[in-house]
């Protein structure tokens, strides 16, 4: 086997590994760093690079104002850390992506010993002498020794960090923002419930597809397991938030979601009330609501509404106009008390399906969530009371690229 096809079996076990196992966006990053250090060693890849070629970002991508990549770089070198230290203490080789580089290390064990800690072979001429053979054996036994060491160090410091892990509380390697903001939902003993909005279509998917309207569709066949590419990619972004606060999330479309799922667990909802029905049964935004224009130019569009607007607010908060380019959008971040007071229900809706990603996005961005937390005088867990934000999202080529916090409303 050649040192790259052993390179890539191992890039390979780490992926399949309990440590990055699911987390699909770190797994591609890590494969595409390393196709990069196997074509062209030790050159400087950028940001830029990374986030269009990788991430699908838009070619206007600002790095200076965009931190997703550096967050994301982050994330995999702790994941490296993590598996080293335990799963990988022993695999014969060593991934490392060093601090402050883009560029992948590979470094190989031979017998759990680093390669520069072995000699050369003594040359056959002393092999073939006794004086050869003496020195020999005592490079044999020191190697030996060494070897031996090293393994029960490693085993050792394995065992070390495993039980340093057991004494960490669940979620303590997550971003002190993540663990204050998502306590409501991590301190249960059922993990939350996600449920993703599912609109109601008619037709057909090879002919052409519409909203199911119940005055012209009544007795056709409606079809209502479709969502949109933002809610996919928010489940994702949940799913890896979540999965580094030592938590998971169960996942429910919304035309299944019922009443009795509202009283027995934590919630939180992607996508607007205009796909997720059934929010409407349960307590709902006071401060922002989505509601259908009524008259106007905009007259049918989706709006957020301002219901109590404050100095220099709109009345209402919207999309780019229908017919035009989709350059903007607006979404919901609201906390609430749930059906049950005793659980927690947060909304992340945009009006369009890329600002539902974006809302989930804002959430699960460290730096958007420490912006949020500012506002809301919350610095550690249990400070995080109920709330209503708007965000706006510039959206370029169908990808949300920019996010602001608009405005924050404390629910009393």
């Amino acid at each position: 086997m050649s040192e790259r096809d052993e390179f890539r079996l191992q890039l390979d076990r780490l992926c399949a590994s309990e440590v990055l196992h699911g987390s699909e966006s770190l797994c591609r990053l890590l494969r595409y760093l390393a196709q990069k250090e196997f074509e062209s060693p030790g050159i400087h890849i950028k940001e830029y690079q990374i986030a269009t070629e990788v991430f699908g970002r838009p070619s206007d991508f600002d790095p200076q104002s965009d931190s997703t990549i550096r967050v994301q770089a982050a994330r995999l070198r702790a994941k490296l850390t993590d598996y080293y230290a335990a799963l990988g203490a022993h695999d014969p080789v060593v991934v490392d992506l060093p601090k402050g580089s883009y560029s992948l290390h590979f470094r190989r064990r031979t017998n759990g010993v680093p390669e520069h800690a072995i000699q050369n072979e003594p040359a056959t001429s002393e092999l073939a002498s006794p004086k050869g053979s003496r020195k020999w054996l005592i490079t044999a036994a020191l190697l030996f020794l060494l070897a031996l060491i090293s393994w029960i160090a490693t085993a050792e410091l394995w065992r070390g960090r495993r039980v340093q892990a057991s004494l960490v509380p669940p979620g303590e390697s997550a971003p002190i923002a993540f663990r204050v903001f998502w306590q409501p939902f991590v301190r249960g003993a059922e993990p939350p419930l996600v449920i993703f909005s599912n609109g109601a279509f008619v037709g057909r998917p090879e002919t052409g597809m519409r909203y199911f309207d119940p005055k012209r569709d009544a007795h056709v066949q409606v079809w209502d397991h479709y969502t949109g590419v933002g809610e996919v990619l928010a489940i994702h972004d949940l799913d890896e938030v979540f999965s580094d606060l030592h938590q998971s999330v169960r996942v429910k479309r919304g035309s299944l979601f019922s009443l009795d799922d509202a009283n027995n667990n934590d919630l939180i909802f992607v996508g607007s009330p205009s796909e997720n029905l059934k929010l409407s049964d349960l307590p709902s935004t006071r401060e922002f609501v989505f509601e259908r224009l009524e008259q106007g130019p905009r007259k049918g569009d989706l709006a957020i509404v301002n219901v109590h607007p404050q100095a220099n607010e709109p009345g209402a908060f919207l999309a780019s106009p229908s017919g035009a380019p989709l350059t903007e959008d607006y979404a919901i971040v609201a906390l609430m008390p749930g059906l049950n007071p005793a659980r927690s229900l947060m909304v992340l809706a945009g009006t369009t399906t890329f600002g539902t990603q974006a809302a989930v996005e804002f959430v699960c961005r460290q730096e958007s969530v420490q912006d949020l937390l500012k506002k809301l005088s919350a610095s550690s867990p249990g400070d995080v009371k109920p709330f209503e934000a708007v965000v706006r999202v510039k959206i370029a080529l169908g990808v949300p690229v920019g996010l602001e916090l608009v405005t924050v409303r404390k629910r009393s």
